[in-house]
Order: C-alpha cells, then structure tokens, then sequence
C-alpha cells in the first residue's frame, strides 16, 4: 500500500512556510527537520533502495537543523552538509544520464557571474561558497538530464541557496526566508518526484550501495 508520503509532505512544508512567515522558531523546528525524511520515506517505498539520491536526502536533513541554529559556525556545518547532498544527487544523476553541454556551460557561467557579483561582500564566506556553489551549480546542470521535473527543482534549488547567498552578504528584503523556504520545498519535491518518475523503468539498474538498508 502507497503511504500519503507526498500529502504528509506538503502539509508540513506549509507549517514551515507559516512558520517562516510568522518567525516562530519553535515552529520551524518542528516542522523544517521533517521536510527531507518525508520525502526519504517516499523515495525508499517507491523504489526499496538505498541510492544516492537517499544519502542525499539524509545530509539534507543535517543541513537543515544546522541551519537552525544561529552563528557562522553552524551556517558552515550546514553548508558541508548540503554539499554532500549536492555531490549525492550529481552522482545519481550523472549515472542516469549525462546532462547537455548547453546546460552544463550555462550554468557555469551563471555560477561565474553570481561568485562575481557576491564576491567582495561575503568576507571569510568567499572560499566556503565558490566550492558549493559549483557543486550546486553542476547539480542543477546534471538535473537537466535526468527530466524536466527534475531539471527545474535543480534550478529551484539554485535559486533558493542563491537568495540565502546574498543574505550572507548583506543584502536582505521583505520576504527573503520566506521566498528561501518556498523555493527549497518546492526544489526538493521536484528533485526526488521527478526522479522516482524517470528511474521508475530502470529498476534492474544497480548502485553500488543498494544493499544497505535504508530504515532497518
């Protein structure tokens, strides 16, 4: 039997957004450490398989309770976290299928340009995000040929990080969190829906570390 995982999923991703809006710690606490797992959930009742993309999902969930928590160092700890979900999912996507050279050139320019223009703001965060955000950016390339679906919840992702990049250096407006929170669910929804759909015909294919168990 097919659990609600995806409407469990968007529920709570409202109560993060409501959340967010409201600036109620407690409950984006609650709420935001649920996102990844349900949609881990979803993933591992749909294709009963360890994959990249799953250990992707799980260093999602120690990015986001990093972020949570208030100072650069834990900023730091979650962007390590999330760079490990951003190698996971280019690994899984890579092995799918390789991406258009179109979309990997575009997208490193865009990586180029953003860097560039963010530079001189962000201090001792310059190094930390030029090497995640070419991780990102080659993730969101890789996505492209992996499914449409897929391919805009990669650049939904982009954009989200994108937004929390210029918060860190210094530029902020009404609405950003909200916006950065709207923008991750959404990209995280497409990303693994889009690719339980495309791997869905493939399932004989195997990864090396489908043998260990997901949930015991």
């Amino acid at each position: 039997m097919r659990r609600p995982w995806l409407a469990l999923f968007g529920a709570v991703a409202l109560v993060e957004l409501v959340g967010v809006a409201l600036d109620s710690t407690p409950t984006q606490w609650l709420a935001k450490p649920l996102l990844a797992p349900l949609l881990l959930a979803y993933l591992w009742d749909r294709r009963r398989r360890v994959d990249p993309v799953a250990v992707g999902l799980v260093a999602a969930t120690a990015g986001d309770v990093a972020l949570l928590v208030p100072g650069d160092t834990a900023f730091l700890a979650g962007m390590g976290c999330f760079l490990v979900t951003q190698v996971a999912f280019l690994t899984a996507f890579l092995r799918h299928r390789r991406p258009p050279v179109a979309a990997v050139a575009g997208y490193l320019v865009a990586w180029a340009g953003a860097n560039a223009l963010l530079w001189g703001a962000l201090g001792p965060l310059r190094l930390p995000v030029l090497g995640y955000s070419l991780a990102l950016s080659m993730m969101a390339a890789a996505a492209t040929g992996v499914s449409r679906r897929t391919a805009a919840g990669g650049a939904l992702f982009l954009v989200s990080d994108l937004l929390i990049g210029v918060g860190a250096a210094g530029v902020d407006f009404p609405g950003r969190d909200l916006l950065v929170m709207t923008t991750y669910a959404a990209a995280l929804l497409l990303i693994i829906t889009g690719w339980v759909a495309a791997t869905a015909v493939r399932r004989d294919h195997q990864y090396p570390i489908e043998s260990v168990g997901l949930l015991g």
